[in-house]
């Protein structure tokens, strides 16, 4: 029998180590610490490897990877993996995303109530030989409001344990409806809730939309005697601004256990640090026993199973999945990842909702896969993590979006076509594609609106009046920026006075000329998203 070689590159829990042991198909290596250079020369004589934070497996590393096949990461970050060139070599990279979600509710809970009882200063006060009762006066949870910024995994464990608390729970995710059959009320919008909670705690990945989500504005809203628990990421709470709030007085506290950079650089979080209104805290999520036991066992457990040939789980990437489909399907999966790009580009609100109808004789094959690779383009836009075809799925799910895909053999113009309709909380909207040639994947209608869309390289969509020299504004605008236009397709409704315009730039708009155009008298609409280029014409 051959047997799976299975290198341990860093510190891991014995108990991931013991049940690699007891496997019979399984030959464990413990070598942790390894510098990447030594790294890169053992790593190809293992079919798997398992890491936590420590080392760095760099594109150096996989250089020549020989046998190897997966990389597990006994925890939730891949920070220290180069995810893009592991998929080039064909290696699986996945995590362990469940196994702290326990351990950072628990902190939590444990940095609110400390918070809350002024337990660190309490302690300190105590050690130095004093009985101070009076200067730490405290508040309780039962009957106040919390507000969970983030219904993930570990924001519904949160709201579930301040329930038990007999707490009121608000929540609001930026990009997801959640909440669903739990006791929490779900707002529409951050401000309100700020403005509600005696509470505050956030569990979003950190990204472009949500970095500095809690800022000045928040702020400005919030109860003077709000306090606010950072357990998810440093930079999700603005701390420049976190740190004017306390000094102001517009805020009765903070607790941090994540910081921008780890140890904290900026002279806003070593001043936070040493605020009397603040515990901080050097990022304890996941630092217990239990949490470390479980992704290690994950860890462990979900690599060899995958190299085993069976199930491939918290993969965060999914390299030859696309070799394995029909030639015929192939193409509908580039298709359905841009488009999934575009609607999510310019649909607002929290996504609720994804239909799908293949029309044609594309209905007769397996297109499935199809749906997750649209599920794939929705939300990429929105996670700090990598989203795949293996995980998008299960992170719709989390996040409550239903999911509705259905076949039907009647077709009008196309041969095959792909007609998709996204629901927020907000709004809704449609788009149809097809694919031209065999391989060229065209989107040929948004909201009714029918165009012949590239959706390749910098895409910008524009809905105006339907009025003259409309388009010329911002044409006008892209000019006098050096951003020249490739190709554009219009669409107009009589009836509705208004046109769709997709746009392919050949250079990528700024922030401010994308606001320019968005402050023209005629321009109702207007996003920028940028898309892979496709490939060659051969």
């Amino acid at each position: 029998m051959k047997k799976i070689k299975m290198l341990i590159a860093d510190k891991l829990s014995k108990v991931g180590i013991e049940w690699l042991e007891a496997q019979d198909d399984v030959e464990v290596t413990v070598k942790a610490g390894l510098p990447p250079e030594e790294l890169a020369k053992i790593v190809g004589e293992y079919d798997g490897m398992i890491i936590r934070s420590g080392v760095k497996v760099t594109a150096d590393v996989l250089a020549s990877p020989g046998r190897l096949k997966g990389i597990a990461r006994a925890g939730v970050g891949v920070d220290n993996v180069d995810v893009p060139v592991a998929t080039g070599k064909g290696i699986i990279v996945m995590n362990t995303p469940g196994g702290n979600t326990l351990a950072t509710a628990e902190l939590t809970m444990t940095l609110m109530l400390a918070l809350s009882r002024k337990i660190a200063p309490a302690n300190a006060s105590l050690k130095a030989g004093k009985w101070d009762r009076k200067s730490f006066e405290g508040t309780q949870l039962s009957g106040k409001t919390l507000g969970v910024v983030g219904m993930g995994r570990i924001g519904k464990a949160v709201a579930a344990r301040a329930t038990a608390f007999e707490m009121r729970v608000l929540g609001f995710d930026p990009f997801f409806a959640g909440g669903e059959g739990m006791n929490v009320e779900m707002v529409k919008d951050i401000n309100e809730l700020c403005k509600r909670a005696d509470y505050i705690t956030v569990h979003v990945p950190k990204s472009a939309e949500t970095l500095g989500m809690i800022g000045a504005e928040q702020f400005a809203v919030m109860k003077p005697t709000c306090r606010l628990i950072n357990a998810a990421r440093g930079g999700i709470i603005d701390p420049k601004a976190l740190l004017d709030a306390l000094n102001a007085g517009k805020v009765a506290g903070a607790a941090l256990d994540v910081w921008i950079k780890e140890p904290p650089e900026t002279e806003a979080e070593k001043a936070l640090i040493q605020h009397e209104k603040v515990l901080g805290v050097p990022h304890l999520g996941a630092s217990t026993e239990e949490a470390q036991e479980q992704v290690a066992l994950e860890a462990a457990q979900q690599l060899v199973e995958a190299l085993r040939g069976g199930e491939v789980r918290n993969a965060v990437n999914a390299p030859g999945f696309d070799k394995a489909l029909p030639a015929s399907v192939r193409p509908y999966t580039e298709l359905a990842t841009r488009m999934g790009r575009i609607l999510s580009g310019i649909t607002p609100g929290a996504l609720s909702k994804v239909e799908v109808i293949y029309r044609g004789p594309i209905s007769e094959a397996n297109i499935a896969p199809v749906t997750t690779y649209l599920l794939q383009g929705l939300l990429t836009p929105h996670l700090d993590q990598p989203v795949n075809v293996i995980n998008a799925p299960v992170l719709a799910q989390q996040r409550g979006v239903e999911v509705q895909q259905s076949t039907s053999a009647k077709v009008k113009e196309f041969s095959n076509l792909m007609e998709v309709t996204i629901q927020t909380d907000q709004t809704k909207r449609t788009a149809a594609g097809t694919i031209y040639g065999s391989r060229f994947p065209r989107v040929v209608s948004l909201d009714g609106y029918r165009m012949e869309l590239q959706p390749e390289g910098h895409v910008v969509i524009i809905v105006n009046d339907d009025k003259p020299g409309a388009v010329g504004k911002y044409g006008t605008i892209f000019g006098s920026n050096k951003i020249n236009i490739a190709d554009m397709t219009f669409s107009r409704k009589k009836k509705s006075g208004l046109a769709v315009v997709g746009i392919n730039l050949d250079q990528a708009p700024s922030e401010a000329v994308m606001a320019e155009i968005r402050a023209q008298d005629v321009v109702k609409e207007a996003y920028y998203m940028e898309l892979p280029e496709l490939p060659p014409e051969e």
